[in-house]
Parts: C-alpha cells; sequence; structure tokens
C-alpha cells in the first residue's frame, strides 16, 4: 500500500490516472491557497477555503513522510532526513500561515502570524506537478555551466562599467553602490532615470553599456531555449 501511495503522489506514468488527478486536484488546492494573497482584505469565504487546502497540504506532506524510505531509497535515517529536505520545508512553510490562525486564543501563536507572508512559497508547490516545469530544471541543470558563466560575465560586467562611470562622473553618483544601481539598470536597459550621467562621456558609457546588456541578457534566454528545444526532440 506505501509503494502504490508513493506512486500516486510521485511524479508517475501518463497513463496513471489516479497519479494524475492526485496532481490535478493538488494543483488547483495550489491555486485556490494563493488567490488570497492578490486581496488586501480577502473576503471570509477564503477563510474556509484556506484551511480546506491546508488539510490537503498536511495529508499530501504525512504521506510523503510516511513513504520517505521509498523517495529516499538507499541513503541512512531517511524518516529523519526527509523533514530536512528542501521540498519537506518548502511544505511546511506552505501549511504554517494557516495552522498559526487556528488558535488565536494563544498569544505565542500570534507572533508567527509572520509565516503568513511565507504563503507566497505555495507556488514552490506547483513545480512538482507541471511537466513542463520539469523540463525547464532539467534544461537549466544541464546548461548550468553555460548559464553560470553567462551571469559571471554579467556580474564582471557590471563592475566594470560601474568602476568606470564611478571615476568619469563623480558628480552624478554619490556611493559605489549608486554607480552599480546604474549599471544593473543600463544592463538591463530599464532606465528608470532616477540615476543617470550628464556629461558626454558617461552618456557615450551609458550607450555602450545599453546595447552590450541586451546582448548579455538575451543569451540565458537563448540558452534555455535551445536546451529546451533539445529535450523536447530526445522526448518525441
Amino acid at each position: 500500500m506505501r509503494k502504490r501511495i508513493f506512486e500516486i503522489i510521485e511524479v508517475s506514468k501518463d497513463n496513471d490516472k489516479i497519479s494524475n488527478l492526485y496532481d490535478f486536484s493538488m494543483l488547483i488546492a495550489i491555486i485556490v491557497s494563493i488567490i488570497p494573497l492578490a486581496y488586501k482584505k480577502a473576503p471570509a469565504a477564503f477563510h474556509y477555503s484556506d484551511i480546506i487546502t491546508t488539510i490537503l497540504f498536511i495529508i499530501d506532506y504525512l504521506l510523503r513522510f510516511i513513504t520517505a524510505d521509498l523517495k529516499l531509497e538507499g541513503k541512512p535515517l531517511p524518516f529523519l532526513r526527509y523533514p530536512f529536505t528542501i521540498w519537506a520545508i518548502i511544505d511546511l512553510i506552505s501549511i504554517l500561515p494557516t495552522l498559526t490562525i487556528l488558535s488565536p486564543g494563544f498569544k505565542l501563536l500570534r507572533l508567527f502570524r509572520i509565516f503568513r507572508t511565507f504563503r507566497v512559497f505555495r507556488v514552490l508547490k506547483a513545480f512538482r506537478y507541471s511537466k513542463n516545469i520539469e523540463i525547464i530544471c532539467r534544461v537549466i541543470m544541464s546548461s548550468k555551466d553555460a548559464l553560470i558563466a553567462v551571469c559571471t560575465f554579467a556580474i564582471g560586467y557590471i563592475f566594470v562599467s560601474a568602476l568606470i562611470i564611478f571615476n568619469v562622473e563623480a558628480e552624478s553618483f554619490e556611493t559605489f553602490f549608486d554607480a552599480i544601481y546604474w549599471a544593473c539598470v543600463s544592463l538591463t536597459t530599464v532606465g528608470y532615470g532616477d540615476i543617470y550621467p550628464v556629461t558626454t562621456a558617461g552618456r557615450i558609457i551609458t550607450m555602450i553599456s545599453s546595447m552590450f546588456g541586451i546582448a548579455i541578457v538575451a543569451l540565458p534566454a537563448g540558452i534555455i531555449t535551445a536546451g529546451y528545444i533539445d529535450i523536447i526532440s530526445q522526448e518525441k
């Protein structure tokens, strides 16, 4: 029975209707649980939906805990290790916000209402139940070396640009952090306009930084798109 539960709650075969139904139900529960985040003051009906979805999350957590030895097969002390895995922590964070309001009379529990902010982390639970997101995660892992190289290049370019502009136009930047902020904004071609150069040399540097920024920002998108197409082709 535990093995069958494990097959249902974890990513299973496409023809497993019960597993697919479970995944779909959890996706609906996640979506319903984060809808109140769109309201400054959520309607009263969301209080009951929050309790229902939290009960589902608790059941899901318990089912994953009792099958931890199957998931962490070959690893020592699986039932002790599982609560400290990243997904178990995300599950727990998604449960705590509602549990802290079930006993409002207990003053100490009111301190934990700050955990309601963590409700947004319920979005991360959706990663388990989406095949497309799983493919994207595989693409990122397979292309991590190229992505790390691009990120390193971008960070280096931001630092060098900030260093140049800070020395060329020191009057416009009070601190080096302001120059770093300007370099990030220029690199992404956002241009908020709150900090900007006023000299000709500073503007030329900004133009060059923005043009290079377009190329640097486009690189990760190209790498991920190419990897995604490769994986889709392999699966077909």
